[in-house]
């Protein structure tokens, strides 16, 4: 299945707003980048954030939400998004906030 191009258009719009955001197309899908280091992506039509264990704990209460898990053992701080998550503007710029702010405080690569 390919990726959402209408979640990826939202994320290029919203990464326009942040400095030093790069856009790079992986794992089938694409992914927007801080200093070397993932912050969101599209994967298939889940929204990916990275966001650390005490924000993914706070999230994985709501229900359009879960670990990110493509290989049978889910990444920690990191999470899907079903669309239901992604679907209102609002939400998603909070949720692509919280995620850059996680991924700009992390070092360089």
């Amino acid at each position: 299945m390919p990726y959402d191009p209408a979640l990826d258009e939202k994320l290029q719009q919203i990464a326009q707003t942040r400095p030093g955001v790069e856009r790079k197309k992986m794992f089938g899908g694409t992914g927007y980048l801080i200093n070397g280091n993932m912050a969101v992506g599209v994967y298939r039509d889940l929204l990916v954030l990275r966001v650390g264990h005490e924000q993914e704990q706070e999230l994985l209460i709501q229900p359009w939400c879960r670990p990110m898990d493509v290989t049978g053992k889910p990444m920690k701080g990191w999470l899907f998004v079903d669309v239901e998550g992604w679907d209102n503007d609002q939400r998603l710029t909070d949720l692509t906030d919280l995620a850059y702010d996680f991924a700009a405080g992390l070092p360089p690569k």
